[in-house]
C-alpha cells in the first residue's frame, strides 16, 4: 500500500530553521533600523530639550555650574537622547520582539504586539513621575543637607548625569505591571506564586527603591518603594485575567 506525501504547510515553512549567520544578519539589520530612528528622535527632542532641562532645574534653589567651555552643549544632548529614547521607544520594542516572533506561537504574538504601546506609555509615566514627583522631593532634601559645613554649588553635567539615571531607572521600574501579565499569559510563571511571594516583592521593591532614590532618608525611599511596590500589586491584579 503506497501514501501520499502531503506538500508542506505554510507553518513549516515559517518555522524552518534559520542559518546562525542569517539570525546575525537579521539582528544587525533590526539594530542598525532602530539605531536611526533613535538618531532621529533625538535631533527631533533636541528642539525641546532646553525647555525639558528647565523643567528638571525648577526644584533647585541656585542654578547648577558649566565649568568647562563643552559642558552645557553636552548635557543639552544627553537630555535629548533620553527624551529621543522615550519617542524611540515603540520602535525599539517592535524590532526587538520582531525578532523573537519566529520562536513564538500565533496566539503569543498578538499578546506581545499589545506590550509596544503600553510599555511606551508606561515608559513615559515613570519619567513624569521621576521629573515631578520623585526628584523634586529627593531634591529638597540634597540641596539643603550638609550646608553647615558646605558650600553646595552642583555642576550642570553631574546635575544631568544624576537626573537621568533616575529618569530612566524609574522609567524602567513601570514595565513592571506589564512584565508580569506577559509571563504569566506566556505560561511562564503563575498567578498563585505572584500573590503568594507578595511579601518578597515587598522586600525587593525596598531594595530596589534604595538603589534609585538618591537619598538617605526613609521619607524619598518611600516616595520610590511604595509606586514600585504598587505596580507589582497591579500586575499580579492584571495576571488575575491572564
Amino acid at each position: 500500500m503506497t501514501t501520499t506525501e502531503l506538500p508542506p504547510t505554510d507553518d513549516y515553512l515559517d518555522d524552518k530553521p534559520m542559518p546562525l549567520t542569517e539570525h546575525l544578519r537579521e539582528l544587525r539589520d533590526r539594530m542598525w533600523r532602530a539605531l536611526l530612528v533613535l538618531v532621529a528622535t533625538t535631533v527631533i527632542s533636541s528642539f525641546f530639550a532646553g525647555r525639558f532641562l528647565q523643567i528638571l532645574e525648577r526644584p533647585l534653589v541656585l542654578k547648577p555650574q558649566a565649568i568647562t567651555p563643552t559642558e552645557t552643549i553636552v548635557v543639552y544632548f544627553k537630555v535629548a537622547l533620553v527624551l529621543g529614547i522615550a519617542l524611540a521607544m515603540p520602535v525599539i520594542l517592535y524590532e526587538v520582539i520582531a525578532f523573537l516572533l519566529p520562536g513564538l506561537t500565533p496566539k503569543e504574538r498578538r499578546y506581545l504586539f499589545l506590550f509596544i504601546p503600553m510599555a511606551t506609555l508606561l515608559f513615559v509615566a515613570g519619567l513624569l513621575f521621576a521629573a515631578f514627583i520623585a526628584l523634586p522631593a529627593a531634591l529638597r532634601f540634597l540641596q539643603y543637607f550638609g550646608q553647615s559645613y558646605a558650600e553646595i554649588q552642583w555642576t550642570l553635567s553631574s546635575y544631568v548625569s544624576f537626573v537621568t539615571t533616575v529618569l530612566l531607572w524609574n522609567g524602567l521600574g513601570f514595565q513592571t505591571p506589564l512584565i508580569i501579565f506577559i509571563l504569566v499569559k506566556l505560561d511562564i510563571v503563575r498567578y498563585e506564586t505572584l500573590r503568594k511571594n507578595w511579601r518578597w516583592a515587598f522586600l525587593v521593591a525596598a531594595v530596589l527603591a534604595a538603589i534609585i532614590t538618591p537619598t538617605p532618608d526613609p521619607f524619598n525611599m518611600m516616595v520610590v518603594m511604595l509606586p514600585l511596590f504598587f505596580l507589582y500589586l497591579l500586575g499580579v491584579f492584571l495576571a488575575r485575567f491572564a
